[in-house]
């Protein structure tokens, strides 16, 4: 008998609704957009679209697997909490660590982190959406007080101009470019700019492309807070009221035009055009991602975004404010538990002496960690140096997708003791795992995500968990039984571990902190089970929960000002040069996710390309006498494309 479920997809932070119909019997699933999803609408991308092809069982990791062999449950668990113990005794608790992914539910991440941070004791908790986000984390907390996204989905409708920023919204965001695109065919009149330094798919629609240099972003946005000051398009009643460090900022991003054009290489007239339609409109928008965010100083180039909407009193109005797509479908809901190494639960961190006890309280534990763990590129060097003995990664493939990935595969090879948890049996990273979890996938998990306009939806399991697959936090929390800890982890269902982590948001914290679903702390299975997409806050001021944050002026810092953010820019590396002639930008296929475990199983989402390639400036491909197809570089396709030349 088939049935329809309601549920989220599992790839991008756009958070997609689903309405999929499950035959059960036949193991299939009939994947159509939820209609009534405010993320989408009923829209999908292909990836989405082609769900209902990647969950055969073919290359899933079914049992459990102790140094190779197929085990049972009670032998791997009770080999993981033992080895744990047996190093924290040894070498102390900082010798662990746990490395999460996006792609966890917020119930897996949350005990995860209560797991290493409550009760082991270490800061070591971090996960792979450090790569893609903890530089808006950083800029979001230095500019508000708080990692919050200001705005909503409904504001690309409401807005006069959309800037997109290092973002590829088509190929990394399609259905939030498709909305977009809507309401440019809607309005005219509605400017898109594109700052990037390749012609990407998203210049399609675009009325205006920036092909600034590598890296300028910080000196782009300087010049344009002081263009605003030049044109007297500064609300100083608003930054006079709700913000402080104006001045500073200001006098440190006095680059003028002509220096800016330098500096960025780009043409002075495209330049001025940019600035002018900053200043000429009240409703623009500021959409970054990866090409802000993974950058040496990406929390610097983040604030000196925000510094222009300070500066124009555009922040949680509709229409405006700076908007950060978030790269995995959980990254957010990561953020609210704790899931980066600086961070402890409900937007609290190791900067606060009283979050942490206030933590500890709640957790009723006496060993809560007192400081920051490794963060994510730091804790595989910790690992390579021999300082973490042992590490227990979920639901990811950091030997592929992490920076320098022979050093991470060297760091796991001399690991002492290596733990994955995972649905798919055969990744670079399952090679070097001493311990293998089989985990639910995607169709068998339940709990929650939350996506890039703060709004939490359930993720429902659309068929029973394959073999002896089981949930992250099941696993997680019988290994936390094992080690001695089991008062804390009495949990049965996600929607218990749910319950407690509304209880924190709103413990103690008297509106003195954003993330708080307090609302939800008395939530009941049924209503879980029933749970309707909606953007926090939830509390007892909003209900129904919030859109827009910072509408009033009211910021989560000690003074209530937003703080602007004087920015140096950093100075670009003298490159290229004899010996590396061109710059290497990177970039997502608009069909395939990640590392491909899950997007590669789908025929047809290899048709749009067929293998992983380098595009080449024409120029440059002339002058080392490159051809369409040639493959002098590592094996891969080379192929030449248009776009702005890079050195």
């Amino acid at each position: 008998m088939n049935k329809t479920i309601q549920t989220t997809c599992p790839y991008c932070g756009v958070g997609c609704g689903i309405s999929a119909k499950v035959d059960e019997a036949h193991h299939r699933l009939k994947i159509s957009g939820d209609t009534s999803h405010p993320a989408n609408f009923g829209r999908l991308c292909s990836k989405g679209s082609a769900l209902g092809e990647t969950i055969e069982l073919k290359g899933r990791l079914l049992q459990p697997k102790v140094y190779g062999r197929e085990t049972s449950w009670t032998e791997a668990l009770d080999l993981v909490a033992d080895s744990f113990l047996s190093t924290i005794e040894k070498y102390g608790a900082d010798a662990v660590a746990i490395y999460g992914s996006g792609q966890l539910l917020t119930e897996d991440y949350y005990v995860a982190n209560k797991l290493m941070k409550g009760f082991i004791g270490s800061g070591n908790m971090d996960t792979n959406s450090r790569l893609c986000m903890s530089s808006s984390v950083a800029g979001h907390k230095r500019a508000f007080g708080s990692d919050t996204v200001p705005g909503c989905y409904e504001d690309f409708e409401q807005a006069e101009m959309i800037v997109l920023i290092g973002s590829n919204t088509a190929w990394c965001h399609p259905v939030s470019f498709q909305r977009i695109r809507a309401a440019k065919e809607a309005n005219p009149a509605l400017k898109i700019v594109v700052i990037d330094p390749r012609r990407t798919a998203s210049c399609d629609i675009a009325d205006l492309h920036l092909p600034l240099a590598s890296g300028s972003d910080a000196a782009l946005f300087n010049g344009l807070l002081h263009f605003l000051r030049e044109q007297n398009a500064l609300d100083f009643a608003y930054i006079e009221a709700h913000t402080e460090g104006f001045v500073e900022a200001l006098n440190t991003a006095g680059i003028d035009i002509e220096r800016v054009a330098k500096t960025c290489r780009l043409n002075k007239d495209d330049l001025h055009r940019f600035y002018a339609w900053f200043a000429g409109h009240k409703k623009v928008m500021s959409l970054y991602s990866q090409g802000i965010n993974q950058s040496s100083s990406g929390t610097d180039k983040v604030n000196a975004i925000i510094n222009c909407h300070l500066a124009t009193g555009s922040i949680g109005k509709p229409g405006m404010g700076p908007f950060s797509l978030t790269g995995q479908p959980n990254a957010m809901g990561g953020r609210e538990v704790g899931g980066l190494s600086h961070q402890l639960a409900a937007h609290m961190d190791f900067s606060s002496t009283d979050d942490i006890e206030r933590v500890a309280r709640f957790w009723n534990t006496s060993n809560i960690a007192k400081k920051p763990g490794y963060p994510a590129v730091e804790l595989f060097d910790a690992i390579y140096d021999g300082k973490v003995k042992a590490v227990w990664i979920m639901g990811t493939n950091p030997a592929v997708s992490l920076p320098n990935a022979d050093k991470v595969k060297q760091a796991l090879q001399g690991c002492e003791f290596v733990v994955v948890s995972d649905c798919i049996a055969d990744t670079d990273t399952t090679a070097l795992a001493h311990v293998l979890l089989p985990a639910q996938g995607w169709s068998e998990k339940d709990g929650t995500v939350t996506n890039s306009e703060r709004r939490i939806s359930r993720q429902r399991a659309l068929f029973k968990p394959a073999d002896s697959a089981k949930p992250d936090w099941w696993i997680i929390t019988q290994v936390a039984r094992r080690m001695g800890f089991e008062q804390a982890f009495h949990y049965q269902s996600p929607v218990e571990i749910f319950r407690e982590h509304a209880q924190l948001s709103g413990f103690e914290n008297n509106g003195l902190r954003d993330f708080d679903i307090s609302a939800f702390a008395d939530i009941t299975r049924h209503e879980y089970d029933h749970l309707q997409p909606i953007q926090w806050p939830v509390n007892q001021a909003y209900p129904q929960g919030r859109a827009r944050l910072f509408e009033d002026g009211r910021f989560f810092t000690e003074s209530g000002k937003a703080r602007f953010i004087a920015i140096t820019p950093r100075q670009p590396v003298n490159l290229p040069d004899q010996d590396y002639p061109l710059i290497l930008n990177t970039g997502r296929l608009r069909d395939q996710w990640h590392t491909m475990t899950r997007t590669a199983i789908a025929a047809k989402l290899n048709q749009h390309k067929t293998e992983p390639f380098v595009e080449v400036h024409p120029d440059d491909a002339h002058y080392l006498s490159l051809k369409e197809c040639d493959e002098p570089l590592c094996g891969r396709e080379i192929i030449s494309a248009t776009g702005a030349r890079m050195n």
